[in-house]
Parts: structure tokens; C-alpha cells; sequence
């Protein structure tokens, strides 16, 4: 038997509430069945002719390295083609025209531009530079790392991205800008040609240096001069040989001996009842061992035993009678409008109602 009691607008409150996880894969483990963190190389060139090139290191879902060189400009590069220093063009708008009265203005001229949303990972300095051809390079290689939302949730918590290798080690730097920090002695974390996009767990990689930086290897030097940037040259810093490009990003896409670790992010949404039990309600037991005999009694008739339905059966206690009587809560449970049972929740102890003041219990679920 169950009390039911209306809960009003006033007595639900829902509330948000972020959780975390760690996450570390080394090798083979990157490609598990459970796991499935892909990575791939795209080219850019035409589908006609260069699609049969797939790329991807999960068997049986490979795809056509054009397409990924393709959707990487797309999505998160589309405004940085032509701008220079990852800023993005102002957009284009229209005149005003003014005539005698507000009925009359008009307007003229183009209101077409070319800004595209590419997900901005901060309000600062972006570093988004994709690799197009020139005249001397006519194919440019892009690696892509591919992280499912199975692991990362709503998204990866920011400075938590960290890819080690034999050749050194990329992390992110909070602002959705990757760092590379080579094997050499002595080398510390210098600002590179890549990116993170933390709500889709993708992780692009070009070059080790930002663009417009000494790339000879054979000068081993750099314009990497600290740890602030300032357009595509860092202040401060220690100068090391830069790897070819094609080099770097097959050492982070095709080699297996490299670990990842990062952080997801997930956003729980915790619903608060608030079942108020007032003095006067809810003060009489529905145990039902407060009734006297096993049950309703009654006369089987034609049987041998007969059960005689006499007034002492059926009628309650005489130690729940009292005026001072309270009963003990040990369950709430929540229905919906059909009187079907939801959920229900256990008190770690039983809990007396009050005959004087008003009664409060919290019932908390996560969804």
C-alpha cells in the first residue's frame, strides 16, 4: 500500500553537474574493439581520380585520404585559406540607402562573405594554418587523429592532450593549439602546425613548426624565442632541427609505438525532488502487520475448518491507537500520472514523521 502526494513546478530543481575521466592507450591498444581511436592521412587532390587512396588504420573503415584532407579544410580551416595568421576576414555587408521616411530607405551592395563557423577553440591568437599545394609542392600531406565520443563525452577537457613517440611528444595548450617537444636534449615545448577541436575529439597535425619559421633541418635553427606567441614566432626558447613534414606526421599517424592520454568531459544532469510532508499528513502506518490476524477474516462455508469472522480481526493494534503514535518512513517512491512506479529510494535508516513540524526529505537522481 502506498501515500501519494502531488509534486508541484516549485519542487523539482535540475541541475548540471560535470564529471571527468582519464583516459591512457598505448599501441595496439589505440585500435581496439573498445577503443577505436583512428588516425589517418589525407593528401589533398581530386576524388575522380585519387579516390581509391584510402587511408585509416582500423580495418574495414578506411576512407579515401582526399576526402579527409577535404573535410579538415571544411570544418575547421574554411577561414583561415586566405587570411594570414589564423584571423578570419571581416564580413561583408550591405549600405543604407536613406529616403524621406524609414518606409523609404533601402539597401544596396553585396551582403554575400566568407566567414564560415570552424568551431574556435579561444578568443586568443588561433595558429590555424592549413597546408595547401604551391607550385613546388603540389601534394601536402595532413595527419588527423580521431577520437570517438564514446570516450570523450561532450568533449575532451582541455589541457589534458598528450601523444608520445619515439620522436618526442605533442600536447595541447588549452587554447585548442598544439605544442611539439622533441627527443633531443635539452628541448622544451614549442608552439606547432596543428590543432585540437576538443568538442569532437579531433586532432590535426601538419608540420612541427609554425609556419614562417626557419623549416631547414640542415640549419638547425629556429625563430622559437620563448614561450609567449606573438604572430607565427614564439620569443625565447631552445633552437633544434626541424623533421621533414611528411616524416613528423608519419611518426604520430603510422607508427604504433606511441601512447595517448587525455581527459574526457561529461555533463550530468542531477533532478532534486523535494517531498515536503506536512505536520498533519502522512501519520498513520501502512505496515501491514499493524492489523490484527493474517488477513480480512472469513467464513469458508462446506469446508472442515471455519474460519469465524469475529470483531477482534482486522482492526488495528492497540499500540498504534494512541494519540502520540508516529510511523516510521523507510521508502519513497515516485509514480507518474498513471500511478506506475518510476523509481524508488531507500532511507539508510527510518525516518519517524512529525505530528508538530513539517517534514522534508531530498530524493536526488542522475541522468
Amino acid at each position: 500500500m502506498s501515500a501519494y502526494k502531488q509534486f508541484n513546478s516549485q519542487d523539482l530543481i535540475i541541475s548540471p553537474f560535470e564529471v571527468n575521466k582519464s583516459f591512457s592507450y598505448k599501441g595496439n591498444a589505440l585500435t581496439a574493439s573498445n577503443v577505436e581511436i583512428d588516425r589517418f592521412i589525407g593528401r589533398n587532390g581530386s576524388y575522380l581520380t585519387s579516390g581509391s587512396q584510402n587511408t585509416g588504420l582500423i580495418v574495414g573503415q578506411q576512407i579515401p585520404t582526399v576526402l579527409v584532407y577535404d573535410s579538415m579544410q571544411q570544418l575547421y580551416y574554411g577561414n583561415y585559406i586566405s587570411s594570414s595568421d589564423g584571423f578570419v576576414q571581416e564580413a561583408i555587408t550591405s549600405s543604407v540607402l536613406f529616403g524621406a521616411n524609414s518606409a523609404g530607405n533601402r539597401s544596396f551592395g553585396k551582403v554575400e562573405q566568407t566567414n564560415f563557423y570552424d568551431y574556435p577553440q579561444t578568443t586568443l591568437w588561433p595558429s590555424r594554418t592549413f597546408p595547401t599545394p604551391s607550385a613546388t609542392t603540389s601534394s601536402v600531406p595532413i595527419g588527423v587523429v580521431s577520437i570517438p565520443s564514446k570516450l570523450w563525452g561532450d568533449y575532451i577537457q582541455p589541457d589534458s592532450f598528450i601523444l608520445e613517440g619515439p620522436t618526442g611528444s605533442i600536447k595541447d595548450d588549452g587554447e585548442g593549439r598544439l605544442l611539439f617537444k622533441s627527443t633531443a636534449s635539452g628541448a622544451v615545448f614549442n608552439y606547432m602546425a596543428g590543432n585540437i577541436i576538443y568538442e569532437h575529439g579531433i586532432v590535426t597535425i601538419f608540420d612541427s613548426h609554425l609556419p614562417g619559421s626557419t623549416s631547414s633541418a640542415a640549419e638547425g635553427a629556429s625563430d622559437f624565442y620563448g614561450d609567449a606567441i606573438y604572430g607565427t614566432s614564439l620569443y625565447g626558447g631552445t633552437a633544434f632541427p626541424y623533421p621533414d613534414t611528411l616524416d613528423f606526421i608519419n611518426a604520430w599517424v603510422l607508427n604504433e609505438n606511441v601512447t595517448m592520454s587525455f581527459s574526457s568531459s561529461y555533463t550530468l544532469y542531477e533532478t532534486q525532488y523535494k517531498a515536503t510532508l506536512l505536520e498533519s499528513e502522512f501519520n498513520y502506518t501502512l505496515n501491514p502487520s499493524s492489523i490484527t490476524g493474517s488477513g480480512v477474516p472469513t467464513i469458508f462455508t462446506g469446508s472442515e475448518i471455519n474460519w469465524p469472522n469475529t470483531a477482534s480481526n482486522g482492526l488495528p493494534l492497540n499500540t498504534i491507537t494512541g494519540s502520540y503514535f508516529s510511523p516510521y518512513i523507510t521508502s519513497i517512491g515516485l509514480y507518474d500520472e498513471d500511478f506506475q512506479l518510476l523509481a524508488i529510494g531507500k532511507l539508510s535508516q527510518p525516518l519517524q514523521s512529525s505530528q508538530t513540524t513539517d517534514t522534508t526529505i531530498l530524493v536526488n537522481i542522475d541522468r
